[in-house]
């Protein structure tokens, strides 16, 4: 099973294509990294489990998501996150994106 390059980096703005809501990206798994109760509970669409997953703050909200790779695309809006963990994972937001901690992939 081979992976592909992950698309979206940590500090990105993305949107998810199926909830419509908006977030950043503060950590990238190559491939799926829950288990398997999860995906067949949560991941409805049967996304691949081969390819990159993110963990992705939620805009105007408390809570984390774990999304595959085709289920998000790109935020162009350059409108800041509001979510309360988001100085635990990243630093400033500038031209759009945030900037990670030191050692953050």
């Amino acid at each position: 099973m081979k992976t592909r390059s992950a698309n979206f980096r940590v500090g990105q703005l993305v949107h998810h294509k199926l909830f419509s809501y908006r977030g950043v990206v503060v950590d990238v798994d190559p491939t799926f990294q829950g288990s398997d109760t999860w995906y067949e509970i949560m991941a409805r669409s049967r996304p691949p489990k081969d390819e990159p997953w993110y963990h992705v703050l939620v805009h105007d909200a408390t809570h984390r998501t774990y999304v595959a790779e085709r289920n998000i695309e790109p935020d162009d809006s350059g409108e800041p996150i509001n979510h309360p963990e988001l100085d635990e994972f990243l630093v400033e937001f500038r031209d759009g994106a945030y900037t990670p901690h030191r050692g953050a992939s």
